[in-house]
């Protein structure tokens, strides 16, 4: 068995990696840029090597800088995570052919099955069912739009080496086609340095689910049952389950077999991930096969008690797999969410900078003790304090919840994203409270189109509707009075003068544009020192009680008998006087005043925001790539006028509606700040 590992990633895999080795009595080296030395991996590792600059191209993508912090560091072999070189063939076989050990595939696996075309045909040859399509690489956007045209609309363009919703497009037309194959190329180029484009049908109504694999170097593969990744987004994954609500027995049997059968033609060692597009009645098609570990992999861990890092090392260090198919256990349900740093009310647009707080829910799982199950499981690179850098992929954290069943794998997770508490930057987290309520989630009636379908027009707060909105209004008055309560137990009042806490007020949600909402509301103590108080809203009276401290967000306690996990926090908003409420996914703006201030507060004139409408305005930090107009030129809606790369993604800017380009602010290359101007339109 290796003495030492170096984990040649970042962020939260690379802390995943490290948990596991540590365990297995293995000393770890981490490798970082100038934007990670501070992080959070680079603290948890034995040592920790500087291999570059902030950008991937410049740090964690320079194989040469990696080898030589193994060599300098005396490490035996080389951990890849996911992404960046993870399914370089080139990269494993430097390993080899250094003396280093790649804790992977060999690399011929990754030359047969990390390459998309080169996997199509292999799974051609082994008669696995494939998706009709080009598998070969395409010279330019013209020969795109004439496959395409052949293959017959919708298509999909793909990157041959792309990865995690990178280099990807759907045309449903010509013009999509061609401008879909060009920023596939760019994406491509700038995330993998390959740039090789590939078309295949686009099966509308499709669910996405994965089959992990394992195999040894002594000609041993097993499945590890599936995933269901359906809820994506562009694309992306944002919530991955296992096992899956819609296949059967005998359609899980014949993808693992299938997807056994295909790792052996390579003579597979490692973990993989073979994925699949399963239609209405259960027919399934090969995608393409990940050459590496995947991001969800902890779902799988839970239902199968298995630690898959430790298995990929053991692997690498030439040992058999400990187990055989018969011996892979499916207890239970697990539920993935990824938390990114992206504002759902802002088209997702990425958040990046300091993490003001940071505190996830109690764990009760952990990375490297799979024994444990029916419970939460965080697995994070970031802590608080630390900076979400513009370089890199947007997830904060994996929220991982274990479930007897799916129906309480489904509570869990929404109570832990109740207690999940990130300020400083934007996350997705109303946009999960938001899926994992909505009916069709879970019934378990969705496919990959689900989230463009109930959400085609972004996400907004109204999308998030609570099943009872008073209790909001309810937890903001009773939290109120125990402020208060605080304040008139502070000793050195003036006599006559006390704080007097009270009973009746008035709870005024703050709405958009000063349309706000009043309620009038009792607040009355029990006698029975359980600290919990019966709060009257119109005709409905909650018993609430709680133990929560001022200062203290997230706030867990009792509402008529039943336990629940909220954020409460003073002053998080435009009004400094408001409190804000947040319970699965709404939140509320209220401010809890006397009978006699809420009238006057009825009297306030509402001021209205600026008009900005004649500024192009930066919706991220990130850098301005391109600026696609000149002054005096007319655009018309719709048209491009500038490009932003963040977090690995471009990101283009439309016109919103016609006009004349006045003055260009921001230059080509320029680093922009959120809301920072770009261009003023006359």
């Amino acid at each position: 068995m290796f003495t030492k590992i170096l984990i040649a990633n970042r962020g939260e895999i690379a802390c995943r990696v490290i948990a596991t080795a540590r365990k297995m009595g293995i000393a770890t080296v981490a490798v970082y840029s100038d934007a990670d030395k501070e992080a959070r991996h680079v603290k948890l590792a034995d040592e920790a090597v500087r291999i570059g600059a902030a950008p991937s191209r410049e740090s964690y993508l320079l194989a040469d800088n990696i080898i030589a912090a193994a060599k300098q560091t005396g490490a035996q072999a080389i951990h890849p995570g996911y992404g960046f070189l993870s399914e370089n063939e080139a990269f494993a076989q430097r390993c080899e052919d250094e003396g280093i050990a790649f804790i992977g595939p060999k690399a011929h696996s990754i030359a047969a099955m990390g390459d998309k075309i080169a996997s199509k045909k292999l799974a051609n040859e082994a008669k696995v069912n494939t998706i009709p399509g080009y598998n070969d690489a395409i010279s330019g956007p013209e020969q795109a739009v004439e496959i395409a045209k052949g293959i017959g609309y919708p298509v999909m363009i793909k990157a041959s080496a792309g990865g995690g919703g990178k280099g990807l497009r759907v045309a449903f037309n010509d013009k999509e086609a061609f401008e879909g194959f060009a920023s596939c190329q760019n994406e491509a180029r700038n995330s993998f340095g390959d740039d090789r484009i590939f078309i295949e049908k686009f099966v509308q109504q499709p669910r996405h689910i994965e089959i992990q694999v394992l195999g040894d170097s002594h000609g041993n593969v097993i499945y590890l049952n599936e995933r269901e990744c359906s809820i994506q987004r562009r694309h992306q994954k944002v919530i991955e389950e296992a096992p899956s609500p819609f296949i059967s027995d005998a359609t899980r049997k014949a993808m693992g077999e299938q997807a056994v059968a295909l790792a052996k033609a390579v003579k597979y060692q490692s973990a993989g991930t073979v994925e699949f597009v399963v239609g209405k009645d259960q027919d399934f098609y090969f995608l393409e096969m990940n050459t590496r570990l995947q991001v969800e992999h902890p779902v799988t861990e839970c239902i199968t008690g298995l630690d898959l890092v430790e298995l990929m090392i053991r692997v690498a260090a030439g040992e058999a797999l400990p187990l055989t198919q018969a011996d892979v256990k499916r207890d239970g349900w697990a539920i993935e969410c990824r938390i990114n740093a992206e504002d759902p009310f802002r088209n997702f647009l990425p958040s990046t900078g300091r993490l003001v707080r940071f505190q996830p829910p109690e764990e009760t799982m952990f990375q490297s003790d799979t024994a444990k199950k029916l419970g939460v499981r965080v697995d994070t690179g970031v802590y608080e304090g630390g900076e979400i850098p513009m370089y890199y992929d947007s997830m904060i954290a994996k929220l991982i919840v274990h479930g007897s069943d799916r129906d309480d794998a489904i509570h869990k997770m929404r109570a832990a994203l109740n207690g999940f508490v990130i300020r400083g930057i934007s996350s997705n987290i109303p946009f999960q409270a938001a899926l994992l309520a909505h009916p069709r989630f879970v019934s378990g009636d969705f496919n990959t189109g689900f989230i463009a379908e109930n959400y085609s027009q972004g996400f907004a707060a109204e999308d998030v509707p609570h099943e009872d909105p008073l209790f909001l209004v309810a937890l903001a008055a009773y939290m109120n009075r125990r402020y208060r309560a605080r304040a008139s137990g502070i000793s050195g009042q003036l006599a006559g003068h006390e704080v007097k806490v009270g009973e009746q007020f008035v709870v005024v949600t703050l709405g958009a544009g000063g349309q706000n909402v009043h309620n009038a509301v009792s607040v009355t103590d029990f006698e029975d020192l359980s600290g919990s108080s019966a709060v009257t809203v119109q005709d409905r009276t909650y018993r609430i009680s709680s133990s929560a401290t001022l200062g203290q967000v997230r706030v867990q306690g009792q509402c008529n008998g039943l336990g629940f996990t909220a954020q409460v926090e003073r002053g998080a908003g435009k009004n400094p006087l408001a409190l804000r409420i947040a319970h699965n996914g709404t939140q509320i703006e209220a401010m809890v005043l006397s009978p006699l201030g809420a009238r006057l507060h009825e009297l306030m004139p509402f001021k209205a925001p600026p008009d900005l409408s004649r500024f192009l305005l930066s919706p991220m930090p990130g850098l301005l790539v391109d600026v696609a107009v000149q002054p005096g030129q007319k655009v018309q809606a719709g048209e491009k006028l500038a490009v932003i790369e963040a977090m690995k993604m471009e990101n283009i800017l439309f016109a919103a509606q016609d006009g004349v380009v006045g003055k260009i602010v921001a230059g080509k290359g320029e680093s922009l700040a959120v809301d920072q101007v770009i261009l003023e339109f006359q």
